[in-house]
C-alpha cells in the first residue's frame, strides 16, 4: 500500500500549527469522550462513501478527489447496509470515528488518507483513470470495503454544471431554523418537493454534453448527503458528486461560514479544470446571485452563464426576502436568466443558443 496523497498542485500545508478555537477544542473533547464510551459498547468504524470527482493523467498527472465520512455504528449487518441506516437525524447524533485515516483502493493501488475533524474525508489520491464515471473502494480499520463513485472529467470537456441545492433542486426554507430543523431531520426524502422542472432541464443538458460534469454545491451539511442523493435519484436528476460542508466550530470560528465554503469550492472548480465553462444554478433566496456574480467577474471565462431560480412570493417571504439583484445582467461579463421554474429557464438557453432545442 502507499500513502500520502496531495492536491492536484502538490502544496502542502505550511506556517506552523494553528491555534484552534476553544469552540473547536470543546467539540473534540466531547467527540474523544463519545468515542471511547462508542467503542466500549462495540461499535465498529463504517464509511459512508460520497460519489467524487477527478481528471485524467498519465504518469502520475491523474486524481481524483475523495469525498465520505466515517462513523461509529453497531456491527450488526454488512459495512453497506451499517452505512444505509445512518440516515435522518441519526446522521446528525452518530459518533465520528476515531480513526486516523482510510484505505482507498482504485483499482490495483491501495493508499491511506487522513481522517478529518467530524470523521470527514476529503482528500486527493492520485489515480490513472479514463474519463467517465468509476468504482472506487473505501474502508476504515478493520471493516470490509464500501464502494463509491467517481466522474473523471475528460481534458477536452468544456462545459459543467454547478448547481445549488436548496429551493434549486428541492424545496425548503433554510435561513428560517425551525424549518430548515424540520426539513433535515424530521422530513424524509420521499415527502420532499422537488423544484418544478429542474430535473428535466438538467437531463436535456446532460444529453447535449454527455462529458459535462454536474456538481450540486450547497452550504448543507454532509450528513444529508444519503438523504440528497436518494431524492436525486428518485426524481430523476443526473447523477454528480456533491460538494457539501461539515456543521460546527473551524478552527478560527463558532460556526462554519457557509457563503465562504460556497466561493472557495467554486474558485477550487476553475482552479481544477480551467478548461471548462460552468454553468450556473441557483435562486433568490439566499446568496448565490453574490457570489456567482462575484465569481463571473473574477472567473468570466471560467462561466457560460448564470440561472437563477426566482421564488414564489411565499417562499421569498420564508427566505426572507429576495436579493435585489436586477442590474447583474447588465453589470455582468456573462448572460444571466431568471425564471421561477425549470422549464422557464430552459425556454430561455434554448433561445439563447446555450441548449439545443432538440
Amino acid at each position: 500500500a502507499m500513502s500520502g496523497a496531495t492536491s492536484p498542485s502538490g502544496a502542502t500545508a505550511g506556517g506552523g500549527r494553528r491555534k484552534r478555537h476553544i469552540a473547536a477544542r470543546v467539540e473534540d473533547a466531547f467527540h474523544r469522550w463519545r468515542q471511547r464510551r462508542a467503542r466500549a459498547r462495540g461499535r465498529v468504524s463504517t464509511v459512508i462513501a460520497y460519489p467524487g470527482y477527478g481528471a485524467p493523467g498519465t504518469e502520475g498527472t491523474g486524481w481524483v478527489r475523495v469525498l465520505a465520512r466515517v462513523v461509529l455504528v453497531k456491527p450488526d449487518a454488512p459495512a453497506e447496509q451499517r452505512a444505509a441506516k445512518v440516515r435522518g437525524w441519526r446522521s446528525f447524533l452518530s459518533t465520528p470515528s476515531d480513526d486516523a485515516e482510510i484505505r482507498v483502493r482504485i483499482g490495483a493501488s491501495t493508499r491511506t488518507v487522513p481522517i478529518d475533524r467530524g470523521g470527514v474525508v476529503d482528500a486527493i489520491v492520485p489515480a490513472e483513470l479514463t474519463p467517465g464515471w468509476h468504482s472506487i473502494d473505501l474502508s476504515a480499520g478493520d471493516g470490509e470495503a464500501v464502494a463509491t463513485r467517481v466522474f473523471v472529467v475528460d481534458g477536452q470537456e468544456r462545459f459543467g454544471i454547478v448547481s445549488d441545492v436548496d429551493d434549486t433542486v428541492w424545496v425548503t426554507a433554510l435561513p428560517r431554523p425551525l424549518v430548515a430543523a424540520w426539513n433535515t431531520f424530521i422530513v424524509d426524502e420521499h415527502a420532499r418537493i422537488q423544484v418544478s422542472g429542474m430535473a428535466v432541464l438538467y437531463e436535456r443538458i446532460r444529453r447535449q454534453h454527455t462529458g459535462a460534469p454536474i456538481i450540486y454545491l450547497s452550504t448543507g451539511a454532509w450528513n444529508i448527503a444519503p438523504t440528497l442523493h436518494r431524492f436525486l435519484t428518485r426524481n430523476l436528476f443526473p447523477p454528480g458528486p456533491f460538494l457539501l460542508t461539515d456543521w460546527g466550530p473551524t478552527h478560527d470560528r463558532f460556526f462554519r461560514n457557509g457563503r465562504e465554503h460556497k466561493r472557495a469550492q467554486l474558485r477550487r472548480l476553475a482552479a481544477e479544470f480551467p478548461q471548462v465553462r460552468w454553468l450556473l444554478i441557483g435562486d433568490d433566496g439566499q446568496h448565490d446571485e453574490d457570489l456567482y456574480a462575484e465569481f463571473a467577474r473574477e472567473h468570466p471565462r471560467n462561466v457560460a452563464a448564470v440561472c437563477i431560480r426566482q421564488l414564489t412570493p411565499t417562499e421569498a417571504v420564508l427566505a426572507r426576502g429576495r436579493i435585489k439583484a436586477a442590474h447583474r445582467e447588465a453589470e455582468s461579463p456573462v448572460r444571466w436568466f431568471f425564471a421561477p421554474d425549470g422549464a422557464g429557464l430552459l425556454d430561455q438557453l434554448i433561445g439563447a443558443g446555450i441548449v439545443r432545442s432538440r
